[in-house]
Order: structure tokens, then sequence, then C-alpha cells
């Protein structure tokens, strides 16, 4: 096996292993800075670069402001941002005038496929199928393949970091059924055409996906006269948490707060805490009302049934539609529901990688069988090399892991440890609000650990 023609010998210094926005920040913010010297290579198995490339919907923007991007939080100077990109493809007085600051979804892929063209550490069509440490050379050795042919690559690096992200889920009883007819979110763009020849469409979840596959198929339903329906298991269609103090979890402080939680607190945490990432985007839950109220004007039918409450317990096959077996779980009321096409918005999971299994006996592990995680998102490896986590660390981390706006400041971590001093700033005191008890007593005067020591506020008014 070789990595490239004449570089079988190179050891870097990271390998990344996947390039979804996260890695692909780590690299934006290696290759951007004079600062550091870091041989780097990041793989990832597609051909060309393609984030969510099934749900790119015209009219669909991120929930995070454009600042989100892959390096300015960390590092506005970076030639790598969003606002550089803009600059560089001539749309930076178009965008000026838009006067928003949520980025179109279309837009964001078209500007991290112009940041993975820039870098010369990117691979493509290299997709990992074992990771291994080498103890007489004291590394890791990652093998690739092209997928489909029998080329082999090897690639050798001090550390890791690992960016594999997550992929659709579809629960075992959902499963079964023709991808055309019954498919998830992730692949709906791929199956539009398929959806729009149907009499009766039904769309399952009330997250951010599922709301814009339903107001897509609600625009569009009146010039293909389908029936819509749309259920979720949710207490109700709600939105995300979209306050400027609630998003204010999103942040390092609350990530420090959390990762000193017991890890059993932190497993109940994080399950209630849906609404600060998962629900309905409020811009979206408005035009879908909106658009609502305007087809039922003088007294019609728009011919759309929203239903919550509501699992889907089982999907058959009764010809020329499908039955759903629900059951209402608050009324415990069950019936059926039939559908020529049914679109499931149930997720995404995190399965650990099966190259990881030759590291397995060296990787410490919780008692539930996930990853044991250092605080500045590393695996616990018996292991000289680090291995950077990206998007892999949310029952040790929080809520903000897999939220954009702080992949800036994970891959901070990264390149300071990659490089052993802080080149990039460690962001403290970035929010108005206080998490930890001890935080609260340093900064209000008033306030003490046991009552003994508070300074008592004066009034120089007092006669």
């Amino acid at each position: 096996m070789t990595e490239d023609a004449g570089s079988a010998a190179t050891t870097h210094d990271v390998v990344g292993v996947g390039l979804g926005p996260f890695n692909l920040g780590l690299a934006a913010l290696l290759d951007g800075t004079d600062a550091v010297d870091v041989d780097a290579v990041f793989l990832e198995r597609d051909e060309v670069f393609q984030w969510h490339e099934g749900m790119l919907l015209e009219g669909t923007t991120l929930e995070v402001p454009f600042l989100a991007d892959l390096v300015t939080l960390a590092d506005p100077t970076n030639p790598h941002s969003y606002l550089n990109y803009l600059r560089e493809t001539g749309r930076i007085y178009e965008f000026y005038f838009y006067e928003t600051f949520q980025t179109p979804r279309r837009e964001y892929n078209d500007y991290l496929q112009w940041v993975s063209e820039r870098l010369d550490a990117t691979r493509f069509a290299r997709e990992v199928t074992e990771v291994r440490w080498d103890d007489d050379a004291a590394e890791y050795v990652v093998a690739a393949c092209r997928p489909g042919t029998d080329e082999r690559f090897e690639y050798r690096g001090e550390n890791l970091a690992l960016g594999v992200g997550s992929r659709p889920q579809i629960p075992d009883h959902l499963q079964g059924h023709p991808e055309e007819d019954v498919f998830h979110t992730s692949q709906y763009r791929h199956h539009r055409e398929r959806v729009l020849d149907a009499d009766s469409v039904t769309v399952v979840g009330s997250g951010q996906s599922a709301s814009e596959v339903f107001e897509d198929l609600l625009e569009r339903q009146a010039t293909h006269d389908y029936r819509l329906d749309w259920l979720t298991r949710s207490d109700g269609f709600f939105p995300m948490e979209y306050s400027k103090l609630g998003l204010q979890h999103f942040t390092p402080e609350y990530e420090r707060y959390v990762y000193d939680l017991p890890q059993a607190v932190k497993d109940d945490l994080v399950p209630s805490q849906d609404r600060l990432y998962k629900g309905v985007d409020p811009d979206t839950s408005a035009a879908i009302y909106d658009l609502l109220y305007r087809r039922s004007i003088g007294d019609r039918d728009p011919d759309v049934g929203l239903f919550a409450m509501t699992e889907v317990c089982d999907i058959a096959d009764v010809g020329d539609a499908y039955a759903l077996d629900c059951r209402q779980w608050q009324a415990e009321e069950s019936f059926v529901h039939e559908s020529e096409v049914v679109v499931l918005g149930t997720g995404y999971e995190r399965p650990t990688p099966a190259f990881l299994d030759p590291l397995a006996d060296a990787i410490r592990w919780d008692d539930r069988g996930r990853f044991a995680v250092t605080e500045d998102h590393c695996l616990d490896v018996d292991h000289a090399g680090d291995v950077f986590l990206q998007n892999a660390e949310l029952h040790t981390h929080g809520v903000g892991v897999p939220d954009l706006g702080l992949g800036a400041y994970r891959n901070s971590k990264f390149v300071n440890r990659l490089a052993g001093r802080e080149v990039l700033p460690d962001d403290e005191d970035t929010v108005f609000q206080d998490f930890s008890v001890d935080r609260f007593v340093e900064r209000a005067p008033g306030a003490s650990r046991d009552g003994s020591e508070t300074t008592p506020r004066t009034n120089d008014h007092r006669p």
C-alpha cells in the first residue's frame, strides 16, 4: 500500500478521517495561519465535498449566523472565512445588501466546497478501512481504499482527528420497503420527483429537516394535488429555543460546566434539552402556518393533516400504498393511516466506526460503551498520540457539541495541542450569565459558599 506517489514514508503530524465541516475547519485553521507548521492530511470517502446534499432545498438557511463559518470565531483574519469566500467569488456586495445573518444552505455548501478545493491537505475518494497503532514507530497507521476499486493507501500520523460524522437513522421496524417510497429526509431531493407524482405523502417527525420537507411539499401541493400529512410522536410541532439568552448554552462556558457534571447527571440532562437543538426553526414554523392560512381562505380545504403525540409503530405494504400503524400515546388510542409515500425525519445516529476495532482494547469506554473523553475533546486512549474527536462527545460535553458555532472553538484547542503552544485564543468569559456556582460566587459581591464571606452592598444615599 502507498500513500501518494513518492510519499509512502511520510509521517504526518495529524491524519484526519472524514471531511465534514468540523475536520474541514481544522484543516482550514491549520492552513490559514503562518504561526504553525503542521503537516496534515484529511481523508474523505466521497469524490467531492457535499454537505447534506439531499436537503439542500431552495430557501432553506443555516440555523446559525454566518460568523459560525469554519474559522472566523477562532481566527477572523483567516483567508478561508465566509466573508473572504464572498470577496473572492465576487458576491460581497450582494451579501451586504442581503442584510441577513443566516446563510442560505446551498451557499454554505458552496462555501465548504470552495474551501476544500483550496486546501492541499484534502484527499478525496479515500475510504478508511482500518486504524491501528504501530508500537515500533509510535504512530497511527490509517489504511484506506479508493471506493469501488482495488487501489489501497496507507497514511501514518502522530495524531488523529476523527470527523466521520453521523448517518441517517431509520428504526428497524420502519425498514424493509422500497427506498423510493419510504426514505429518510436526508434523501429527499433525490426522490422528490417520485414524491410529487404520488397521490398521498406523509412526513414523520418534527425536527427541522422534517419541517423543511413538509414546507417544500406544502408549497408544491397546489400544483401536484396530493394529500399531505405530518405526524410526530413529540408533544407538538414546537420551535427550537432561539432566544439570545437561550443560545448562551452554545458557548465554551456552558460546555466546561457540563463536562464537570457527574455522568449520570449529564445522561439525564442532554435528553431534557431537546428544544435547544431539535424542533422547528421559528421562521419555518411561521412560513408553514402562513401558507396554510392563505390556502384556507374562502372556506377552502388545504387537504393537509398535522397530528402530534403519535408514534408510527410499523409500516406495512398494502399494494398501492403503505399502512402506518399509529398510536396516539397520550390518549392511548391506535389507528391506521395509509400513504403512498412516507418521508422519515427520524434523526441521525453516531455508531462507533468499525475501522477503530484494532484500537478497541486501547480505548477507554464508559459503563454504557461510549467513548471516554478528556476535557479538551480527545479520546481517552492508551497511546502517545492524540485522537481529536469531532462531534462524538455529546454525552460528555453537552448540547453544544454538534453546533457549527462551537466547531472553531474546539478546533482551536486541537491547533494549540498540535503546535504545543497557544496559537489561537482559548475563549473565556464570552457570556453574560454564569453556569457554575464557583463562577457566580467569584463574580457576585453578595454571594459566598457558606454565607460568611459576603461583601455587603452600601447605599451612598443612606443618611
